[in-house]
């Protein structure tokens, strides 16, 4: 993933951003419909997340599918 890319994904899911997990393509995958909270956004693009059931798994947003539902604490 090239650097301005990655940029406009740390500016787009600042930590405390909410996200719902509409798809995920992993063998451990974060069950679809799971909300969770972005930690923060690596270098390589991958979405840090601390999901609602507990997982940490990261999301890769070339790959898995993904909305916005609000910010931490609203």
């Amino acid at each position: 993933m090239n650097r301005d890319k990655v940029k406009s994904l740390k500016e787009r899911y600042p930590a405390g951003t909410r996200i719902m997990l509409d798809y995920m393509e992993d063998i451990q995958a974060v069950p679809a419909g799971t909300k969770g909270t972005v930690d923060h956004v690596d270098d390589m693009g991958t979405i840090h997340m601390k999901w609602d059931n507990g997982s940490g798994l990261g999301i890769c947003p070339d790959t898995d599918r993904f909305h916005v539902v609000g910010k931490e604490g609203k």
